[in-house]
């Protein structure tokens, strides 16, 4: 029998824009698929599961395609490993940067690699994001919140050249997603 892996699924566009699903129908919907020990935390669209599947970009696009349908609308999934996102955050991607009441510190997973060529630091015409980092699947964005709100959607600083897609969550959160998903 093939090892399992234990996948941390960070869905986009899930609970925002008038698209709600209910945590335990989007259980059901993984689980539909035949991977083990489905779990979620929060409503912002965070599956964790176990799967002996080894191709990854085989298994995001199936769960793409069954979210789809069922749900009737696109899900991009950005799939990561337990292991991944301990090593992530054990790199500590925003060294040098603290949140506070005008910032937050956002991890955006994203489904391809940023542009060759895509230079970093970058901040946005307005100052309301800096991306400072990246690494493969991921990019450390630090927003300033004006006004007293986000301005713009962290999974979306990248614009049109970006070929992929990417969602955003905040560090502390992060942490505790994992947490979750590291409890049996």
């Amino acid at each position: 029998m093939a090892e399992s892996t234990t996948y941390i699924a960070f869905l986009r566009a899930v609970n925002v824009g008038g698209r709600t699903v209910k945590m335990e129908r989007l259980r059901e919907l993984f689980t539909e698929l035949g991977l083990g020990g489905v779990r979620s935390y929060i409503q912002t669209g965070n599956v964790f599961f176990t799967t002996g599947e080894t191709d990854r970009a085989a298994l995001t696009r199936r769960i793409e395609e069954h979210l789809a349908a069922a749900l009737g609308y696109p899900v991009p999934v950005m799939l990561r490993t337990v292991e991944e996102v301990e090593a992530l955050l054990a790199a500590e991607p925003f060294a040098g940067h603290e949140a506070g009441p005008d910032v937050r510190l956002v991890l955006v997973f994203l489904s391809e690699p940023l542009p060759a060529g895509y230079e970093l630091p970058r901040k946005s015409p307005k100052g309301e994001y800096e991306v400072i980092g990246a690494d493969e699947g991921t990019a450390f964005v630090v927003m300033h919140l004006l006004g007293g709100r986000m301005s713009t959607n962290p999974g979306a600083v990248f614009g049109r050249s970006y070929p992929g897609q990417g969602t955003g969550r905040f560090l502390h959160t992060t942490a505790k997603i994992l947490a979750a998903a590291k409890k049996a």
